[in-house]
């Protein structure tokens, strides 16, 4: 597989977001299964593993350590920080917490439940408004100095807090939700990232897999999925969203591809620093993501994608609103 920079960081031009398996779709997988499918994608290519210490609490990290330490020198490992969990305990408490000392602590268990030495890349999970942003990026430049971190990045942070961070320590990525039908990062983040040399991370690359086309209304009304508080998975937003279903759908028919594959084919085409994180727990489905990479989009697709997009409204916020209010700040 091709790479791509993240600043200075070189990796796949598809990365694997991991949260899948720590129960936000339902039930999670066996453990050796889900092993395999995360090796698998190694096996495959993929060189960018995402995690975070708010997957489970814990479980997803202690996951994702296990799976890629026959491999350790071959992937980069990103994880992240900031909501305010109990670090003895892993009780998730109300809002969020970056206090230097919290970071610290945090930053020590990624390590030893991941079971690596050093994070390769570490994110803030959302800005905290009640820690300066240059106290942040300061923590974070004293724990690279401390070897325990290479390499800083945010997420969902807007971009004054980006420039703020940037001017302590440099930013090697942002990561933020980017797709088809979520493209607030476009006006201002893109722009900035370009400026500064600072590599973009598309979360939910795939609208929580809505833009497969494969989603299944009965699964995602089940509680213990996620979406099912999400407004754009409520029964008459997906049928009206299914519009840009059917655009991806009728472009992945004309090139021989999956809607799927269309969509994320769409972001590595919109700029050379976007790495988009797709995640499931198939590995037929991470077969198909990479098979993204081999989708090449004319000029002319892109623009009648563009056109098709923008004649399309979107109906739902992309999350709840509690969550919404954390984002770009």
């Amino acid at each position: 597989m091709k790479t791509r920079t993240l600043g200075p960081l070189s990796v796949s031009e598809i990365g694997y977001g991991t949260m899948s398996f720590a129960s936000y779709y339902g039930a999670s997988p066996e453990k050796a299964e889900a092993i395999r499918v995360i090796r698998g994608a190694h096996e495959r290519g993929v060189t960018l593993f995402d995690t975070a210490e708010a997957y489970g609490p814990w479980t997803n990290e202690v996951l994702v350590g296990e799976a890629l330490a026959p491999v350790r020198d071959e992937v980069i490992i990103a994880t992240k920080f900031g909501w305010n969990i109990d670090q003895e305990t892993g009780e998730r408490r109300p809002g969020l917490d970056s206090r230097p000392g919290q970071i610290r602590r945090v930053v020590d268990g990624m390590l030893k439940r991941l079971g690596i030495e050093t994070i390769d890349l570490l994110y803030q999970h959302r800005v905290d408004p009640n820690v300066p942003i240059e106290d942040v990026a300061g923590t974070v430049k004293e724990l690279i100095a401390a070897g325990k971190v290479k390499h800083f990045g945010l997420s969902e942070a807007g971009a004054a807090t980006v420039r703020r961070a940037h001017a302590v320590q440099p930013v090697a990525a942002i990561q933020s939700e980017y797709s088809l039908w979520t493209r607030e990062p476009e006006p201002e983040i893109l722009p900035l990232c370009e400026e500064l040399g600072i590599g973009f991370v598309p979360w939910s690359p795939l609208g929580a897999g809505f833009l497969t086309g494969k989603v299944d209304a009965l699964a995602v009304a089940d509680a213990s999925d996620f979406r099912s508080a999400s407004p754009r998975f409520a029964p008459e937003a997906m049928a009206a969203n299914q519009a840009l279903v059917d655009l991806l759908e009728r472009i992945a028919a004309d090139k021989q591809a999956t809607a799927a594959q269309v969509a994320l084919a769409w972001l590595l085409a919109r700029k050379p620093f976007i790495v988009p994180i797709p995640g499931t727990r198939r590995l037929d489905r991470v077969e198909e993501n990479l098979g993204a990479a081999d989708v090449d989009l004319t000029a002319a697709e892109m623009s009648e994608i563009e056109k098709s997009a923008s004649e399309i409204e979107i109906v739902g916020d992309r999350l709840p609103k509690a969550i919404l209010e954390l984002s770009y700040r």
